[in-house]
């Protein structure tokens, strides 16, 4: 039998473990219609990361990526008591696999600088390690919510950017 993860009460079916971030770890479900993520947070010590209310957090920087315009999965609902997100499936290739098979294009690293247009004036950075991010018919999402306050150490150019080697 599959395990099932409720949501404010409704059952969802767990397809997969999709990966395990410093925040929670996430979770391909279906209601038996669609698919979606779940993303269940932990609170496992992280030694490089200060963390306040995780769940607020995930729902204030939603909102912030949302007001910028950034190509993310919508939120369809969070269960509070649970520590739980339901967010839309974005099916498509992560961009690590991308860069693994040297398939990563100059029009890849032009959609993420695209976004830090957006979050550089708006005085955010986002996680920018390529697991974060899904192409899916052409179109690049950032699939993680966390967002944080900008800093020159952590922005694409000078953080991010090393992850995405052209070959």
């Amino acid at each position: 039998m599959a395990e099932k993860i409720e949501v404010n009460g409704k059952p969802y079916e767990v397809i997969k473990l999709l990966g395990k971030g410093k925040g929670g770890y996430s979770y391909l479900v279906t209601d038996s219609v669609n698919r979606y993520v779940l993303k269940q947070i932990h609170h496992e010590p992280c030694e490089y990361y200060t963390f306040g209310n995780k769940l607020q957090s995930e729902l204030r920087d939603y909102e912030r990526l949302t007001k910028l315009g950034l190509s993310m999965p919508r939120l369809i609902e969070y269960d509070e008591k649970n520590e739980r997100l339901l967010k839309e499936y974005i099916e498509g290739d992560v961009i690590s696999d991308i860069i693994e098979r040297g398939q990563l294009t100059a029009e890849h690293i032009k959609q993420i600088t695209d976004m830090c247009s957006k979050l550089y004036p708006a005085g955010l950075n986002i996680d920018y390690y390529p697991t974060n991010f899904v192409l899916m018919n052409g179109v690049i999402y950032y699939i993680d919510y966390e967002c944080n306050e900008y800093s020159d150490q952590w922005n694409f150019e000078n953080w991010g950017k090393q992850y995405y080697k052209l070959k």
